[in-house]
């Protein structure tokens, strides 16, 4: 899709049912997770500024009109760590492009660097792939992305050129309209009001997760995680016991903070979301422990649910 083409309408809706698997995949912190919530029209991957916040295949739905968009959120490829959690991250985006019928390749608009190429070089050549130029807000000069697109489309035969701002809803229903017309015909896979495949018990881990990461910033190391212990749930009543995983004793204390102050507000800032997701009263318990080496550990990344 050439600049001058964005403002032409959508094609006209099929008589049939359109169902279909959207990837999402680009390297770290480009925005996908973003992306993914602005698409499906409510939370449903974690965001923050830390690099590698997605870790898992978080599958979201969206039902407009005949059509089921099923997108699937991949972890940011990874080039400069070899460890066994990278390993295991890096399987997972490759397995999430395998069986899609379209793949969303998420650049930052006017960028383009090493990590966006080896990505792009590990893309289905068969499938369609979408340019989605992310953070168009940020792009002083526009006249700029003209030359910057002529040097993309060289790198490689794009369906679609799309360029947005994930955080704009109308960029995302935009986008919707552009990907309708390469689903296939065919049934829904998923209820009309469903959202996502995932439980509330791996929504809450990855909720915790998110407020660690935000409110602990850049001192503590991407390589800490979340497990949940206890998931109970009666009526509209959550019992939630989590453990953070770190691999210094020096990180447990980053995350538990003075008096216990920053390890309270991640619970409380956690809690209140999981109340709102949920739509239920949520009693949280959270516990941080150390496990030193757990990120280069293959049974224990099984053990933590890492696929």
């Amino acid at each position: 899709m050439n600049l001058e083409d964005l403002n032409q309408p959508p094609a006209e809706p099929s008589r049939g049912q359109r169902c279909g698997l959207v990837a999402i995949v680009g390297r770290p912190n480009v925005g996908k997770s973003t992306l993914l919530n602005a698409l499906v029209g409510q939370k449903v991957s974690i965001t923050s500024r830390k690099a590698q916040t997605t870790r898992h295949r978080i599958t979201g739905i969206r039902t407009v009109g005949d059509t089921q968009y099923i997108f699937v959120d991949t972890p940011g490829f990874q080039t400069r760590h070899s460890n066994a959690l990278n390993r295991t991250l890096n399987r997972t985006v490759l397995s999430s492009v395998a069986d899609v019928d379209v793949v969303l390749f998420v650049v930052e608009a006017g960028r383009y660097g090493m990590d966006d190429a080896k990505v792009l070089a590990l893309l289905p050549e068969r499938k369609p792939v979408f340019l989605v130029a992310n953070k168009l807000d940020k792009v002083v000069r526009r006249s700029e992305l003209a030359p910057w697109l002529k040097g993309m489309q060289e790198r490689h035969p794009f369906a679609e050129f799309v360029p947005l701002s994930a955080k704009r809803p109308e960029d995302a229903r935009r986008l919707l309209d552009i990907v309708r017309p390469y689903l296939p015909e065919q049934p829904w896979w998923y209820d009309e009001d469903a959202l996502t495949d995932r439980s509330e018990r791996f929504l809450a881990g990855e909720i915790i997760r998110e407020k660690l990461f935000r409110l602990t910033g850049d001192e503590l190391p991407y390589s800490s995680t979340v497990v949940v212990d206890k998931f109970e749930e009666e009526g509209r009543f959550r019992r939630i016991a989590a453990t953070i995983i770190v691999e210094r004793e020096a990180h447990k204390g980053m995350v538990i903070g003075e008096g216990g102050e920053r390890l309270k507000r991640i619970g409380t800032e956690a809690r209140q979301e999981l109340e709102k997701l949920m739509d239920a009263k949520v009693f949280l318990e959270l516990w941080v422990k150390v496990r030193s080496g757990w990120a280069d550990d293959e049974e224990r990344l099984r053990s933590y649910g890492y696929e």
